[in-house]
């Protein structure tokens, strides 16, 4: 069975490279990024392919060798080889799972205070900061969409795009309620408390992922309020866009002009509606998806950050660190790492259960 895997890995991997060397491939803009793409994609594959093929082969030539006569270094070989070969084979049909479809999209991001008040408001704001400092340590760009600020500070929602090759697959592993466990700066007697925050994250649509129908929606425009009730500006220039069949309402006021407002509103509203397409089409995503936000409730959770300890654990994969500061500086490459391991290994049992 992983022989024919490795197989298949090497033939379509040379057929590639002949593809990228091919000058009617190189002509041909999108063909040739496509191929280039497919490329990237199975190297990893490949190297671990080419590994497992010539550790197979000194196997097999040791045991040969063994035969005809007995030698301390072959004898290891012929030892050690059948595990570690049968480790390859599982990094190799991990390397092979599919991936997901979304995987290289830009993404949005929605950040809402959840349950604890002024608390959770400002846990947001720190949210907010540890994921767009996290999306440049990963060399993604990132732009505002809207803000809800608090009073106190931090924010009561926010969302924001995350743009580059690959966004989806880093950051989809951040959707789901946040808590965070330490002393309020309010808190007089100095008890901890706990509060929530949810993260929701969408693949962001283009046009031709999402089609919309303009006779399905009702655009509402209003004037914008700030803080208080002050006028913004003495425009209508807010916008309210309701997806009728769905039920879907994105309101936009950020922007100074009706347009751009509108056109924000839009992006939110295609992320929203191709996040629920897939979840239709697959249960197992429905699933997910459900869970992913929840209530903002403090018993719901997919990670806290425990300041008096300084500890953050991750509560799908059992996994803990103890550098809360460089956590919420943005270094997650280790939890982004272990969940989207632990994502290919049940997509595996899920094939090979199927």
């Amino acid at each position: 069975m992983i022989e024919q895997l490795v197989s298949q890995i090497e033939e379509r991997f040379a057929a590639l490279e002949r593809e990228l060397a091919d000058p009617e491939v190189i002509a041909d803009r999108d063909r040739y990024a496509e191929v280039g793409r497919a490329y990237r994609e199975l190297e990893p594959a490949h190297v671990l392919a080419a590994r497992w093929r010539t550790l197979s082969d000194d196997f097999e030539g040791a045991r040969e060798l063994l035969e005809e006569g007995e030698d301390e270094e072959l004898r290891r070989v012929v030892a050690e080889a059948p595990a570690e070969l049968e480790a390859l084979a599982e990094e190799i049909r991990l390397a092979m799972v599919e991936r997901d479809p979304n995987d290289d999209k830009n993404v949005l991001v929605e950040i809402r205070a959840g349950a604890g008040g002024d608390e959770a408001a400002l846990f947001a704001g720190d949210l907010h900061k540890m994921l767009t400092r996290y999306a440049e340590v990963r060399g993604f760009a990132t732009e505002p969409i809207s803000q809800s600020g608090a009073e106190v500070g931090g924010f009561k929602e926010v969302t924001f795009a995350v743009k580059g090759e690959g966004a989806y697959s880093v950051f989809k592993h951040e959707g789901g309620t946040h808590r965070v466990q330490r002393v309020p700066k309010t808190e007089s007697q100095g008890r901890i408390h706990t509060s929530t925050a949810t993260v929701a994250v969408l693949p962001e649509a283009e046009e031709v992922d999402v089609e919309v129908d303009p006779n399905d929606l009702q655009v509402d425009v209003y004037r914008s309020s700030g803080p208080g009730g002050q006028s913004v500006n003495t425009t209508d220039s807010a916008v309210r866009i309701t997806h009728l069949p769905s039920g879907i309402v994105v309101s936009m006021q950020d922007e100074k002009s009706q347009l751009q407002n509108r056109d924000k509103a839009m992006r939110v509203l295609r992320a929203r509606l191709l996040e629920q397409a897939i979840a239709e089409q697959q249960a197992e995503i429905s699933a997910e998806r459900r869970l992913q936000v929840g209530t903002g409730e403090r018993s719901e959770k997919v990670r806290t950050y425990n300041f008096p300890q300084g500890r953050v654990t991750d509560h799908r994969i059992k996994l803990t660190s103890h550098s809360l500061d460089e956590v919420l500086g943005g270094d997650l490459r280790e939890f982004t790492d272990a969940l989207a391991a632990e994502e290919k290994r049940l997509k595996l049992a899920a094939q090979a259960a199927g």
